[in-house]
């Protein structure tokens, strides 16, 4: 048993708080810059760094908004009939179905503006999206909220801010669930990177498979962590899934039908690799 006494504040300056959560927020984005100009720095983007700031602040309003009006499907009572509490972001509550619908949205816009490869530009973004995201789950355990289900077993925790019950750590389990996603995006973004050189800005491709098949990993492979990982969260059931689930489940079923539409061919490449991998071994 664990009890969670983690303090969710790093730093307290008079009345101003710097959290574990919101760091976490900041990490993200500067990942993603940094990703987008190691990338520009190697040939295979061509925006400009001001370009990219610029994009990463779109990036930036697009998670922010949508993860947080999202929020009127969790808690309708305390934001449909007041919805201004939608802006005291200071006050915690982001979604994540919200954020990754702001972020498509936001980064679509974009390259609408730009003329960029908006498919091409989502695969880029969803490697240190899920980094990004992974750490969010662990500073979600720091913070002792979203808790799992009441359980004896020997790595139980208790988290006092909530209760004295012992629980899931299933903030745990989805840090870990996201981090094998990950691994999962940088193989499938390495092992097969394409040769092809940015003469444009829309002119980029970043694997040699097929413009957002790695997006597409990534919406059903977090679809079905979320999915599974819930199982373990306290959570408002509706049907026998938490709401969560059920967003998630749309996920999933969007990305089966573009894989089937688009992708046949890719998932064909994979799979014919690691057939010829297992009979040589």
């Amino acid at each position: 048993m664990f009890i969670n006494n983690l303090n969710p504040t790093l730093i307290h300056l008079g009345p101003l708080e710097i959290r574990w959560y919101g760091l976490v927020y900041v990490f993200g984005f500067f990942l993603a810059i940094y990703w987008l100009n190691f990338l520009r720095k190697k040939g295979k983007l061509s925006l400009s760094s001001e370009e990219i700031t610029e994009l990463v602040f779109y990036l930036m309003l697009g998670v922010l908004i949508g993860a947080r009006l999202f929020l009127l499907f969790w808690m309708p009572e305390v934001y449909l009939l007041k919805p201004w509490n939608l802006l005291l972001i200071w006050q915690g509550g982001m979604s994540f179905h919200g954020g990754l619908a702001g972020v498509i949205i936001a980064g679509w816009i974009y390259c609408r503006k730009k003329k960029i490869k908006f498919w091409a530009l989502a695969d880029i973004l969803s490697v240190p999206a899920m980094l990004a995201l992974a750490l969010g789950r662990a500073a979600n355990f720091v913070n002792g909220e979203l808790v799992g289900r009441q359980w004896s077993g020997s790595w139980c925790v208790v988290t006092p801010r909530y209760d004295q019950i012992c629980r899931h750590p299933n903030m745990i389990y989805s840090f870990f669930q996201r981090i094998v996603v990950f691994s999962w995006l940088v193989f499938l973004s390495l092992k097969n990177k394409s040769k092809t050189q940015a003469a444009t800005v829309q002119d980029f491709t970043f694997t040699s498979f097929k413009e957002g098949f790695i997006f597409w990993n990534f919406v059903f492979w977090e679809g079905i962590g979320r999915i599974m990982v819930d199982f373990y969260r306290e959570d408002t059931l509706y049907g026998g899934f938490s709401l969560g689930q059920w967003f998630s489940l749309v996920m999933v079923a969007g990305a089966l039908i573009m894989f089937i539409k688009k992708y046949k061919e890719d998932w064909k490449k994979i799979l014919s690799k690691k057939l010829k991998r297992s009979l040589h071994n």
